[in-house]
């Protein structure tokens, strides 16, 4: 094969870790459907929307199109918004081999279905092709810019896992654990968005960081309640996709989730909060994702469904927090 591996989004995420692909000696191929994007990032050697100042190395090289992308590795790597996530899949169903194995770092869960993305892979692909699924916490920036980083990678086949952590380890800055649990990495990666959204408000409230803190804490318990009730394995949720990933996504304004809440804190829209973010707002779909798998499986979230109230009932920041804040004292 061409290439070691080939990486399905261009986008910010998607760039950064093509990039770290490559400087660990991979032979890389970075897809985008933009074609005039994609040209732009080969002239300058860099993704200047996301990226700004971060060149590719010597091995990364691009492609639109997705034919020659699929047909010249057997390992993909697909980094799209959940939302476009089966649509993309059936457009690689038909290059595909019996040797391709498939892995992903898209967070979030199918809307509309509440299907976890494993599920939606294996609708799709049957039960032939193996795949993992990458988690925590990781910005892109930080990852571009070669600065330390560690995430969760889990998969239906320890082969597979075992290679694709051997592909994206490196020992100078990206270290990879293996989780057995890839249940339980998914949608700790879905729901740490939606608690996000909930520091974020707490914050453009202006409540500091006593609230910050117990919202970012009782989010924790909702994901492992969900998570129990889903089959996850509850120490997968201490781990880098789960505490991990909820303390970076809920504490630092490059989470774009974070950013979000804090401009609805603030009075704006969600429209207009959407808009001023520029790019793909994940927690926003994940709430509702997240409100319905919490009513199909009968699990308390109040955290959740008060954002899920604020983002889609018009209730208000304040009356959400009112309304968490007079619930019924209980213990720990």
């Amino acid at each position: 094969m061409s290439y070691s591996i080939s990486v399905i989004g261009s986008g910010s995420y998607g760039t950064a870790l093509a990039i770290s692909l490559a400087r660990n000696g991979n032979k890389v191929l970075l897809w985008g459907r933009n074609q005039s994007k994609i040209n732009r990032m080969q002239q300058t050697r860099s993704n200047e929307d996301f990226l700004p100042g971060i060149l590719f190395p010597e091995s990364l090289e691009l492609t639109s199109d997705l034919e020659f992308a699929v047909k010249n590795t057997n390992i993909l790597l697909v980094v799209i918004p959940s939302s476009n996530f089966r649509n993309v899949l059936q457009q690689i169903k038909p290059f595909l081999s019996p040797d391709h194995r498939l892995a992903w770092a898209t967070k979030g869960i199918e809307a509309k279905t509440g299907k976890l993305l494993s599920d939606v892979v294996k609708e799709e692909f049957g039960n032939s092709i193996p795949f993992a699924v990458i988690s925590g916490p990781t910005f892109a920036k930080e990852l571009a810019a070669g600065m330390p980083t560690a995430i969760s990678v889990s998969g239906s086949c320890d082969d597979f896992t075992d290679e694709f952590s051997r592909l994206i380890h490196s020992s100078k800055n990206f270290r990879v654990y293996k989780n057995p649990d890839y249940i339980g990495i998914q949608i700790g990666g879905c729901v740490k968005n939606v608690i996000a959204i909930g520091a974020g408000l707490s914050d453009g409230l202006g409540f500091g960081a006593n609230a910050r803190t117990a919202l970012i804490t009782r989010g924790l318990v909702e994901i492992q309640r969900l998570g129990r009730a889903m089959g996850a394995l509850p120490n997968t949720f201490m781990g880098m996709a789960g505490l991990g990933d909820l303390v970076l996504t809920c504490t630092d304004n490059q989470s774009r989730n974070r950013r979000f809440g804090i401009a609805l804190g603030q009075g704006k829209t969600v429209d207009e909060a959407i808009k001023e973010i520029g790019q793909v707002v994940e927690g926003y779909d994940n709430t509702e994702e997240v409100y319905q798998l919490a009513q199909r499986y009968n699990v308390e979230m109040p955290i959740c469904e008060e954002i899920y109230k604020v983002l889609y009932e018009g209730k208000s920041a304040k009356d959400a927090t009112a309304t968490l804040l007079s619930r019924t004292q209980k213990s720990e």
